[in-house]
Parts: C-alpha cells; structure tokens; sequence
C-alpha cells in the first residue's frame, strides 16, 4: 500500500510538473515570444471556467503536441482502459461518419451554419455543436494516428482542420507540417483519400470550444478512433445515418469490399457480398472500392440522422 501511494505521488509531482512546463510556455510563448494570435482567440473564446477546470489546457496541450499526445493514447492508455474509461473516452473524443457527398459539402459551404444542438445527430452527452463560417478556412496537417505506427498507411498528410480559431493554430504551432488549402485541393484530397478506401469522418473535442473541429480521412490500419471501437470496444464513431445495400444481380463475390470495410460488416456468403447491418457505419468505403458497382449507400431513419450540413441552415 505504501508503494503504491509512492508512485501515486511521484505521478502527481510530474503531472504538476508538466502543467508547470506548459502554464510558462502559455504565459511567455516559446522563444520569448508571447502568445501567439491563435492562442489568445481559443483563450477568449473559451473564457475564464475553462481554464480555471484546466479543460482548456487541455486542449492545447492536444492541439500543440498532437502526434504525442495520440501515440501515448493510442499505444499506451487505450490497450488498458475499463468500461468507464473507454465511456469517458467516447463521450469527451468522438466523430460523425461521414459520405463522400457530406464531407464535400463541409468544404464547399457559401454561408455561415451558426452553433446548435447537434443532439440528434451525435448521440453523445458532450461536444456535440457545430460553428462554420462559410466558405471554412482548412488547413491539413500530419495525422496523429498514423504517425503513431511503425508502418503507417501513406500519406500522412491528411487531417483537415474546419474552421476558426482552430485552422490558425494549427498552421502557428506547426508551421513546418500543415498548411493551407484552397477548397480545390480539399476537395481533392478527399477524392484521394476516397479512392484509397479510406473514410471521412468529423471529430468533436470537449476541450476548450465544445464543437466540430476537424475531418479526418481514416484508414483501418491506423486510425485510433477507429482501433479504439473495433478492438477495445470504446463507441468513438457514430453511423453516417446510412447503410450498404449490394446489389446480387451485379455481384461477383470478389471480396473487395470485405477486405477494404474497416468495420468488418461486409462478408461474402455463396459467392455474394452480404451486409451486416448492426456493424455497417455507412461509411461507402465499399461502394469506392467495388469494381462492378454493385454496393450503394441507402438512407436508413434506424442509423441515425446524416450530418449534413446543406440541412443544417
């Protein structure tokens, strides 16, 4: 018992420590500088409360040292939480599935989606608002995920950030690995990402500002969000409000979609592909991947409402 309050305290002292290390960093800003204009926007924007219950700190230290704080995350905190852990986890960092058409749509916004309750749409307790100025400001930057694995899926290069304050904090803290695109190479991006069999999600965070903050292009291999529901049983991501429907009379039972669906709902049975429709997210990373054409997504009421913002208005 008393080793154990030892390591209790020691764990304590380094935690103090490294809030210690970040407070001066807030307060004199790196090479002496002062805060940087970012900063002092998400600081006014979140307001006193949430610096005071340290949830603000938080956040930036997530924003700051992303790739650090999701590889001890994803390689070190994940693989050991309980039940209340993996719900505290899904509940604070967790994502909307979404298609091809919705996450284009995020990009391609004329006009402002002002905050509101997303509580139909994102069934989680916390995080669940939304604040876009139209046409957003993106900046994509290196994937935290991926970075965090040996042999990460290429590129790397993939997260966007939606949105201000948050798309100029990520281009000031990391100048050397993000930068600006235009809604054309968005879009581009997402096309890629879409013909690699990846899926588009969009993550919310508690921390700090309470809303949608970013669209990530996951890839089953790396993803934390993903790895976290699939093998650790953590509900992260939420159903894009759809569902694959395969089409037998064009099927030929290759098993693309089998191996390409990064939440194993899609297996081939007698030669044709088959549903599960528990499992499916509808994310159409199928539909991408089939060579005949014969898996399409299908609005289903029982998976949820859509996240799409050209309803949102």
């Amino acid at each position: 018992m008393e080793g154990c309050n030892i390591l209790g305290n020691v764990i304590l002292n380094i935690a103090a420590a490294i809030l210690l290390i970040v407070l001066v960093i807030l307060l004199v800003g790196e090479r002496g500088r002062l805060l940087r204009p970012s900063t002092l926007r998400i600081m006014r924007e979140a307001g006193l409360r949430r610096f005071l219950d340290l949830s603000a700190l938080h956040g930036y230290i997530y924003g700051r040292w992303i790739d650090q704080y999701l590889n001890i995350l994803i390689n070190y905190i994940a693989p050991h939480m309980g039940p209340r852990g993996k719900k505290y986890l899904a509940d604070h960092y967790h994502s909307k599935v979404l298609t091809q058409e919705q996450a284009e749509a995020i990009i391609t916004l004329d006009h402002h989606i002002p905050l509101q309750d997303l509580e139909q749409i994102i069934p989680y307790p916390v995080a669940r608002d939304i604040v876009l100025n139209g046409p957003p400001d993106i900046t994509v930057f290196e994937c935290g995920c991926r970075n965090a694995r040996k042999n990460p899926c290429q590129p790397t290069q993939v997260c966007m950030v939606i949105g201000q304050p948050f798309a100029d904090f990520i281009i000031e803290h990391h100048p050397k690995t993000s930068r600006r695109l235009t809604q054309a190479e968005a879009l581009e991006l997402l096309r890629a990402e879409h013909e690699r069999g990846h899926l588009h999600s969009a993550w919310f965070k508690d921390a700090i500002l309470d809303r949608f903050y970013a669209i990530c292009n996951c890839c089953k291999c790396c993803c934390g969000g993903i790895e976290a529901m699939m093998k650790y049983g953590s509900p992260m991501m939420a159903s894009s409000g759809y569902v694959a429907m395969v089409d037998d009379t064009v099927c030929t039972g290759c098993a693309i979609c089998e191996d390409a669906c990064p939440f194993n709902a899609i297996g081939v049975v007698d030669d044709k592909a088959v549903v599960g429709w528990d499992a499916c997210m509808g994310c159409g990373v199928c539909v991408g991947q089939c060579p005949t054409g014969a898996v399409s997504l299908v609005r289903d009421e029982k998976k949820g409402m859509p996240l799409d913002v050209r309803q949102l208005s």
